[in-house]
């Protein structure tokens, strides 16, 4: 009999924000095959384990889909407790779809396990709601990044906060067409960069400051946009002045 697959969520990267689930299948695993974006730290959350890097980083050289839906198939014929540990939450931007579908065809068991998902800590570690009576009801997630066959799918959905994952090699493009569907230049945006980790930065800009652009970010960024990011008369900003992403900003 084949074994069991837990797709866990990992969370946005510190290792005391995977749930107590994840953390306790992690322990148990035989194997387990872990995106690019999870930390060092959150694998020694499973030394027993085999550890199998499956990472997929935007314009780098990364494992194909097909060969990671291969190798939790192969992982799961051959361990007992099988792991594909997820960056955030696995159903979001995390093509859990395909995954799932090719675990269900070759009659393995799969369950999924949630994650802390990259906005949530980013609004967290910004101290801004993404939702705000009167301001803000609605709030759209989104990414640039496409399959190939649906390359000209670039529309911004309509809504009043907007948080764009994978941001950073975006930011030029989703500014100019914000302002092309009339959004306000002094819009305020919220930039962060490796969120919940010890390197993160964040940096609080305008639409029209990222129609520059970010340079070239030393992690995954994710863009927030909307009036709920303005501060609060009396908050305590915490920006950051440094990094790539300071020093383009700067130009």
């Amino acid at each position: 009999m084949p074994g069991k697959v837990y797709l866990i969520g990992a969370g946005p990267g510190a290792q005391d924000l995977i749930t107590v689930r994840g953390a306790r299948l992690l322990a148990q695993a035989d194997i387990v095959l872990h995106d690019a974006l999870v930390t060092p730290e959150m694998l020694e959350l499973c030394p027993q384990a085999e550890k199998i890097p499956v990472g997929k980083r935007s314009g780098q050289r990364s494992v194909a889909q097909q060969v990671i839906n291969q190798q939790l198939v192969d992982a799961a014929q051959r361990a007992g407790l099988v792991v594909r540990l997820k960056g955030g939450d696995p159903m979001l931007f995390g093509r859990a779809d395909e995954e799932l579908r090719a675990l269900e065809e070759a009659g393995i068991e799969a369950d999924i396990v949630p994650g802390i998902t990259t906005a949530l800590a980013a609004a967290a570690a910004t101290r801004q709601p993404l939702t705000k009576r009167g301001v803000a009801r609605s709030v759209a997630f989104f990414t640039s990044s496409t399959a190939p066959e649906h390359a000209d799918h670039d529309a911004i959905p309509e809504t009043d906060t907007l948080v764009q994952y994978m941001g950073g090699r975006e930011a030029i493009a989703t500014a100019e067409r914000l302002l092309a569907h009339g959004h306000a230049p002094d819009k305020p945006v919220v930039v962060i960069e490796n969120v919940s980790r010890a390197d993160q930065q964040i940096h609080r800009i305008d639409i029209a400051q990222l129609t520059q652009g970010l340079g070239t970010p030393h992690g995954p960024v994710l863009v927030m946009i909307g009036e709920a990011m303005r501060p609060r008369p009396h908050q305590r900003l915490n920006t950051e002045s440094s990094g790539p992403i300071a020093a383009q900003l700067r130009a």
